[in-house]
C-alpha cells in the first residue's frame, strides 16, 4: 500500500547546469475556463501539474555508475510524456550523451504491454514507457535494454545494438548476467536463456500453468515486501536459483470493465486477510545440465520449514573475490535467503548450500509485533569474511557487522546512537536515525547509510566498518539521497530541500569526506522538468504532548488577522511520514492553500523514523491512536496559532488515507467537518494477508481489533459530508472496497457522494483525469468549508 495521488510524494523539477544546452522549453500551458473560484494563476498550475505527471515527468530515473565511475547511466523522459530514453554522463567532462531512444528502436511503432506486465509495474509504481528499465554487464560495457516485449543488447562505447528474437511469450524481468554473455527473462511462467553471441534460446523451466509459474515474485512480494525478483543467477552465471509460485486454492478476483461489458475481465489470485497464500519454494539448476524434461537443468531443490516459515521475504547471491582487487575473480558465494513466519514475528537468515539445497541458520530475528524488512541486507562483503546486517531488536534500526557464521563481529552505529540526540521526551527518541543501508564498499572497508536523528530529513553517512564513528557526507537540512560504483569513489548525491528544486550532483569521493567537503563536483545530471508554478511555503513545526511533527502551508497572501478553515493531508498508515524537508511534497497542498484554506499535515504514531515502539503503538488496531493524535495535533496547533478555525475542518488521503479519511469523518465529527476518501479500505478482511497481517495479527487471534479498525462498523455513524473515489480498475485496493462501504451508508441512511474512476487502477497518471479529479477535491472542500475572502 503507498501514496499514489497524495500531494506529498518526492516531485521533482531542476535547471540544466549552464555548461550544458538548456532544456527544451516546455510546452505551452493549455488554457482552461476561468470560474469565480479558481485564480488564473492556480488554474495553470492545476494543468501543468497534471500534464507533467505531478512534476515527475523530465527527472532522471534508473540512475546507475559504471563500475570504474567514469559514466552515470539513467533514464529520462521529457517535461510532459511518459516515454523515457536512455542517457549517459561522462564524468570526466560533465557532458550527456544520448546511448538510445525509444523511437530509434520501434521507429514510430506503438508500445505494447501485457496485462501481467501492466499489473508487475502497478506494483513497482511505475508509469513510464519507452524505456522503462535495463540492466547492465559487470563491466558497464554491454547494455540489455526491454521495450515493449522486445530485448535489445546495446554495446555502450559504440551504440552498436542486437535485438534477442524469441518465439515464446512476453518477456518478464529481463536481466543481463554479469559477464554479459546471457539473457535471463520469464515467458508465461517459466525461465528461459538467451545465448547474447548466438542468439540462442533455451527453456530452463518447465510445468507453468494457470496456478504455477517459475522465476516471478508472488503478489505479497511485489506489494508488500519490496521484492520484485523471483530468480538469482549465480556471479558466475553457472547455476540459477528460482522461485516457484504456486496460487493453487488461493480465491481468485476478477476485475471487469464496467463500460465495455462486451470485454473479457482479468482474473488474478488474490491473498486476502485470513485466506490462502500462494506457495513459495526454491529451487537451483545448474545451467549446463540437460538431463531434465526436454532438455531442462533437474532442480535440486532448497529445503527449510516452510510450513512454519512460508514467507520467502529476501533473497541474495553475492559473489566471493580470492582479493579485494577489482580485477580479482569472482566466484559463487553462498545463497542466502530470510524467511518469516505466517504472523511476522519470527524470520531466519539462511544460508543455501548449492549443491544439496540444505539450509544453515545464520541469524534468528523476533519482534513481538512484527519484524520490518530492509531488502539492501544481508550485504556480503566482496572477500566472503562477513556480511552487513540491518537489525531494530534494540529498539531503532543497529547496522551490524558479522561473520560469514552469522555471529555478531560488532555493532557498527550503536554507541553513535547512544550519544546523538533525543527528541525532547526522550521516549520517542530516534537516536542516529539509521534508515537503510545504501552501498557497501568491501575495498576501502565501509558502509554507506541513510540516517537522521530528525525524522523530517534524510542524509547520507559513511560508516567505517572498524568500528569507528560514521561521518555525515550530506550538506544542509533536506532529503537526500546517494548511488555508489561497484569499484570507483566516484557518486550520485540526490538533494532535496525546502529552499531549491532537486539536484542530482556527480561527485568525485574525497579522501575523508565531511558535509562541507564530501567531494569534488563533476556536475549534474540534467533534469528537464518544468518549473511549478507554486512555490511552497511550508513551516515544519512540533506541537502536542509527544512532540508531533506537522507541517502548515498557508495561502501566499496570508493575512494574520484573519481565521481560515483547515484542510488535513493524512497518510496515517504504518509507512514514512508525510512531513519532510523538500519543498517538492508540497506543491498541490501550497495549491489548495491559495484559494482560502490552512493546510496540514501531521505525522502521529505509527509512522516510522523514531523509533520501534513508535512505529509499533499501532500493533492490533490500526485507527485509534493515530486518529486521536490528529485530533491532539489539530488542538495544539489552534493554541499555538489562532488563524486555524477549528469549526471548519476538512480531510483528505489516497489508499491507507482514504481509509483515515473516512474513518475520521465518521468518528470524529465533531473534529472534522467533511471529508474525501480516495481509494480507501473499508474491510480489512478484503485486503491482502502480509499487509493486513503484519499489523492487525490473525484475523482469529484479534476478532475485536478488526472490528475497530472495520469502516463499515462505524458507517452508521456519518453526520458530515463524505467524498469517495475509487479506480473501478484497482487491483491493490478493489474497487469493492468503496462499494461496500456506499452500500453500509446507503443502507443506515447516510448522505455521501460518490464518484467512480472508470478503468483507473489505484495510480491515477491521465493528465486529464488527475486536473479533473484534484478541481473536483478542491470544490468539494470550498462547497462544505466555505472559505471567506
Amino acid at each position: 500500500m503507498a501514496v499514489v495521488v497524495g500531494s506529498l510524494a518526492l516531485l521533482a523539477a531542476c535547471t540544466a547546469p549552464g555548461d550544458r544546452p538548456s532544456p527544451p522549453a516546455p510546452a505551452p500551458v493549455a488554457s482552461q475556463p476561468a470560474s469565480d473560484a479558481f485564480r488564473p494563476v492556480d488554474e495553470q498550475f492545476l494543468s501543468q501539474f497534471a500534464a507533467t505527471n505531478r512534476f515527475r515527468m523530465g527527472r532522471p530515473q534508473a540512475i546507475r555508475l559504471t563500475p570504474d565511475g567514469s559514466k552515470v547511466l539513467f533514464l529520462r523522459s521529457g517535461p510532459r510524456t511518459f516515454v523515457q530514453d536512455l542517457y549517459e554522463f561522462d564524468v570526466a567532462t560533465g557532458r550527456e550523451r544520448v546511448l538510445l531512444t525509444a523511437e530509434q528502436v520501434l521507429g514510430g511503432q506503438e508500445e505494447t504491454l501485457t496485462a501481467e506486465e501492466l499489473a508487475r509495474r502497478e506494483r513497482m509504481r511505475m508509469t513510464s514507457r519507452g524505456i522503462a528499465s535495463y540492466s547492465m554487464s559487470k563491466d558497464g560495457s554491454t547494455l540489455l535494454v526491454p521495450l515493449s516485449g522486445r530485448l535489445f543488447v546495446i554495446d555502450r562505447a559504440t551504440g552498436q545494438k542486437k535485438e534477442l528474437r524469441s518465439d515464446a511469450g512476453f518477456p518478464i524481468d529481463p536481466k543481463l548476467s554479469r559477464d554479459g554473455k546471457l539473457v535471463i527473462c520469464v515467458r508465461e511462467g517459466d525461465v528461459y536463456a538467451t545465448d547474447v553471441a548466438t542468439g540462442i534460446e533455451r527453456r530452463l523451466t518447465t510445468g507453468a500453468n494457470d496456478t504455477i509459474s517459475h522465476g516471478t515474485a508472488e503478489f505479497v512480494a511485489q506489494e508488500e515486501m519490496s521484492r520484485f525478483d523471483g530468480y538469482w543467477l549465480s556471479p558466475d552465471s553457472t547455476r540459477l536459483l528460482y522461485q516457484r509460485t504456486d496460487t493453487t486454492g488461493m480465491q481468485t478476483f476478477h476485475i471487469a470493465d464496467p463500460i465495455d461489458p462486451t470485454k473479457p475481465g482479468q482474473t488474478w489470485p488474490y491473498p486476502r486477510t485470513g485466506g490462502k497464500n500462494a506457495e513459495v519454494s526454491l529451487a537451483i539448476i545448474n545451467l549446463a545440465d540437460t538431463q531434465g524434461p526436454n532438455g531442462t537443468p533437474v532442480p535440486v531443490w532448497v529445503q527449510w520449514d516452510r510450513a512454519q516459515f512460508p514467507y520467502l521475504t529476501i533473497a541474495k547471491w553475492p559473489g566471493i573475490k580470492s582479493s579485494l582487487s577489482p580485477d580479482a575473480p569472482t566466484r559463487n558465494g553462498p545463497p542466502t535467503i530470510f524467511v518469516m513466519n505466517r504472523e511476522q514475528t519470527h524470520g531466519r537468515l539462511l544460508k543455501v548450500d548449492p549443491d544439496t539445497g540444505a539450509t544453515t541458520t545464520l541469524l534468528d530475528e523476533r519482534d513481538d509485533a512484527w519484524i520490518s524488512l530492509r531488502q539492501s541486507c544481508p550485504a556480503w562483503l566482496s572477500d566472503g569474511s562477513g556480511f552487513l546486517w540491518l537489525s531494530e531488536a534494540g529498539g531503532t534500526w543497529q547496522l551490524e557487522l558479522r561473520a560469514p557464521d552469522g555471529s555478531l563481529v560488532r555493532t557498527l552505529t550503536k554507541d553513535f546512537d547512544q550519544l546523538a540526540p533525543r527528541e525532547a521526551s526522550g521516549k520517542w527518541g530516534p537516536g542516529f536515525g539509521l534508515d537503510d543501508l545504501i552501498h557497501l564498499d568491501s575495498a576501502r572497508r565501509v558502509a554507506y547509510v541513510s540516517a537522521s536523528s530528525d525524522p523530517t530529513q534524510t542524509h547520507v553517512w559513511r560508516v567505517p566498518l572498524d568500528g569507528a564513528s560514521p561521518a555525515r557526507l550530506s550538506n544542509g537540512r533536506g532529503m537526500f539521497g546517494a548511488t555508489f560504483s561497484d569499484d570507483s569513489p566516484a557518486w550520485v548525491e540526490s538533494q532535496s530541500t525546502l529552499e531549491s528544486v532537486m539536484r542530482w550532483v556527480v561527485r568525485r569521493d574525497a579522501a575523508s569526506p565531511t558535509p562541507d567537503a564530501p567531494g569534488n563536483v563533476a556536475g549534474e545530471i540534467t533534469s528537464v522538468a518544468e518549473r511549478p508554478r507554486v512555490a511552497p511555503a511550508p513551516e515544519l513545526v512540533r506541537v502536542g504532548r509527544f512532540n508531533y511533527d506537522v507541517a502548515i502551508i498557508r495561502p501566499e497572501d496570508f493575512e494574520t488577522d484573519r481565521m481560515y478553515p483547515v484542510i488535513v493531508y493524512v497518510y496515517g498508515g504504518p509507512s514514512e511520514g508525510l512531513v519532510n524537508t523538500s519543498r517538492e511534497g508540497y506543491l498541490l497542498t501550497q495549491w489548495m492553500a491559495n484559494h482560502g484554506f490552512i493546510v496540514v499535515a501531521i505525522d502521529g504514531r505509527g509512522i516510522e523514523g523514531r523509533g520501534r515502539t513508535w512505529y509499533r503503538s499501532i500493533k492490533g488496531n490500526l485507527i485509534d491512536l493515530p486518529l486521536q493524535d490528529q485530533v491532539d495535533a489539530l488542538r495544539a496547533l489552534s493554541d499555538r496559532y489562532h488563524e486555524l478555525d477549528l469549526s471548519r475542518v476538512g480531510i483528505f488521503g489516497w489508499s491507507f488515507g482514504g481509509y483515515f479519511s473516512a474513518m475520521a469523518t465518521m468518528r470524529r465529527p465533531d473534529i472534522f467537518h467533511c471529508g474525501i476518501a480516495g481509494a480507501p479500505v473499508a474491510d480489512w478482511m478484503d485486503y491482502d494477508t502480509y499487509y493486513t497481517e503484519r499489523y492487525m495479527g490473525l484475523p482469529e487471534q484479534n476478532p475485536r481489533g478488526y472490528e475497530a479498525s472495520n469502516v463499515l462498523t462505524y458507517c452508521k455513524d456519518l453526520r458530515v459530508p463524505l467524498l469517495i473515489i475509487h479506480g473501478t480498475a484497482d487491483d491493490n485496493v478493489y474497487f469493492m472496497h468503496s462499494l461496500k462501504m456506499t452500500q453500509f451508508l446507503f443502507r443506515a441512511g447516510r448522505d455521501f457522494d460518490f464518484l467512480p474512476l472508470a478503468g483507473l487502477t489505484h495510480m491515477v497518471p491521465e493528465p486529464l483525469v488527475t486536473e479533473r479529479l484534484q478541481r473536483r477535491m478542491l470544490e468539494y472542500f470550498m462547497q462544505h468549508l466555505a472559505p471567506r475572502h
